[in-house]
């Protein structure tokens, strides 16, 4: 389960992630789809503790991934 509440990045003077919510249950595939610039890949890093959110909270297997990075990573596989 894949839960996030409005996220929010920037990268100095431009948002790349505004205000982004996402509710996914265990069990389901997930596509991000949307044009170059849409925050598709910075999402994935938060989701993925690549990178932390300037706001906003995010869990994944009930994990918050910004308390608990670790906990978070021995639990989900990334590739690409």
């Amino acid at each position: 389960m894949i839960k996030a509440r409005g996220l929010i990045k920037d990268f100095g003077d431009v948002r790349a992630v505004e205000s982004f919510d996402l509710d996914v249950p265990q069990g389901t595939v997930l596509a991000l789809l949307g044009p170059n610039g849409a925050g598709k890949t910075t999402i994935v890093r938060i989701l993925t503790t690549l990178l932390e959110a300037g706001a906003g909270t995010a869990t994944v297997a009930g994990i918050d991934v910004r308390e608990h990075p670790q906990l978070v990573r021995e639990r989900i596989g990334l590739s690409g």
